[in-house]
């Protein structure tokens, strides 16, 4: 045996000699069981195309052996051997991808009301949706309610409500400025510091400074969180790019869609007036770009996609990735008039929209981290679940292969949350966190809407009775 199996089966038995302290046997509650369709102590999943997380090129006819939630063997089904005790799942025609890790979630769904924007909470329907996409893992970009979050992660993990397991963020930190009623505003760099010693205290294990903080905030916020070994990302408006990588900052939201750094005219402190217009105006082929990008990755400053929230009113869906029968009825009236009334009236934010494309997939090309999410908020289109597998079509269309793009939403978000040694890829020893999709989405991309069974721990969930349970649901819990 060469000693490279010889370490994956070693590998493999470790985590088979760990199996009690995994939640994957823990005993589901009656509201979980109902959406298990694949419960066994050996599994094998024979004859599926393999896109396993790393950007290399997929593999047909794969053949994975799973025991008690641990991926053992995998390889050419020819040559793999099944156990005679594994209950045998036929993949012909299948494809398999590592469960998805998706950076900018959250477990409320905003909407506007009058002049204030609203953060609803939706600690029922979220979570099921997430893992009916795909989600096996997720960041809480900014929580409205993290106390909320903490406790569903703890569900979560004792098997009383189905969901992806979860880094939870703390709240916003942030100054007086965007018109949301349930952010807390600080006043000080001190107090920004101290958000992040009581939220860690309680188990929040990531933090995200706002649109309207100081340089001050964001460096205090820094070391406290670093102190604690714990990870700072950022919606940003008055700090620009470069100040906050210089600040120590780990992770960027949107891409570049929020970056105030070519505003000529903005304040130091101050949120750019202009950052959409000076975004417009930039040459996708901007020098200073460039330069922005290479200082990003010299600092090691990893950028979160979230295309689907900036998707335009034109040549688009209403709601990205479909998903528009899991609204409540008044609020999928409320959003398609809001699409309705806005479309084809600004062809900037398409060549915007496509300019982002380029910017993340040369990000990436020189070398940048680039990781994904979602950000169910903006007009009320971007749905927990159905935006996420859609992300997928999103970063293909920004040119990156189908691996590629997989990676993005796997690997790149498991190195940066450290459990990558646990998950992000479909690789023996690793923890049985996948998605069978139906079809093949390297030959139509579309097929990655096809979601039929989403493993978490080896469990198996049927992705389309979670989504049909969530019917009208959104917009009400």
């Amino acid at each position: 045996m060469s000693s490279l199996k010889t370490k994956f089966y070693l590998t493999a038995l470790i985590f088979l000699l760990l199996l009690p302290a995994l939640p994957s046997f823990a005993q589901f509650s009656a509201a979980v069981k109902k959406y298990i369709c694949i419960q066994a102590d050996t599994l094998a999943l024979i004859h599926a195309k393999i896109t396993d997380g790393r950007g290399s090129p997929s593999r047909p006819d794969q053949t994975l052996v799973i025991m008690k939630g641990i991926i053992t063997a995998m390889g050419n089904s020819a040559n793999t051997k099944v156990p005679v005790n594994a209950k045998i799942i036929d993949c012909t025609g299948k494809t398999i991808i590592p469960g998805m890790i998706m950076m900018h979630e959250h477990l409320f769904y905003a909407e506007a009301a009058g002049d204030y924007y609203l953060g609803q909470e939706m600690p029922i329907s979220f979570p099921q949706l997430y893992l009916a996409g795909g989600v096996t893992t997720m960041r809480t970009a900014g929580s409205i309610e993290p106390q909320t979050d903490l406790n569903l992660k703890q569900w979560i993990k004792q098997g009383e409500i189905a969901g992806p397991d979860m880094d939870v963020t703390g709240p916003y930190i942030e100054r007086a400025g965007f018109p949301v009623p349930e952010m807390l505003h600080i006043r000080s760099p001190e107090e920004a510091a101290g958000i992040v010693n009581y939220w860690a205290a309680f188990g929040c294990t990531s933090f995200k400074v706002y649109r309207d903080i100081t340089v001050a905030d964001l460096v205090a916020v820094v070391r406290a969180a670093h102190q604690r070994g714990l990870k700072v990302t950022g919606h940003l408006c008055s700090v620009t790019y470069k100040e906050a990588a210089e600040a120590g900052i780990d992770n960027l939201e949107h891409g570049f869609m929020e970056c105030s750094d070519f505003d000529t005219s903005k304040k130091e402190n101050i949120c750019s007036e202009n950052l959409f217009n000076s975004l417009k105006a930039l040459d996708v082929n901007s020098k200073a770009m460039e330069q922005l990008m290479r200082l990003l990755i010299d600092k090691k400053v990893a950028l979160t996609s979230t295309l689907a929230v900036f998707e335009p009113f034109t040549g688009r869906e209403v709601i990205p990735g479909g998903g528009a029968d899991a609204l409540a009825p008044q609020v999928r009236e409320v959003v398609e008039k809001v699409y309705r009334d806005a479309l084809n009236h600004d062809p900037g934010k398409v060549s915007l929209f496509k300019k982002e494309m380029v910017w993340e997939k040369k990000f990436v090309m020189m070398g940048g981290t680039l990781m994904a999410g979602t950000d169910p908020t903006g007009d009320g289109r971007v749905i927990a679940g159905y935006a996420d597998r859609h992300t997928l079509e999103l970063l293909t269309e920004a040119g990156f292969s189908f691996p590629e793009a997989v990676k993005i939403c796997s690997l790149n978000a498991a190195v940066y949350l450290g459990i990558a040694k646990e998950t992000g890829t479909v690789e023996i020893g690793k923890k049985a966190d996948l998605v069978l999709i139906g079809g093949d989405p390297e030959t139509n991309i579309a097929a990655v809407r096809n979601t039929e069974i989403v493993f978490k721990n080896g469990v198996g969930f049927d992705s389309k009775k979670l989504f049909e349970s969530l019917s009208g649901m959104v917009g009400r819990y």
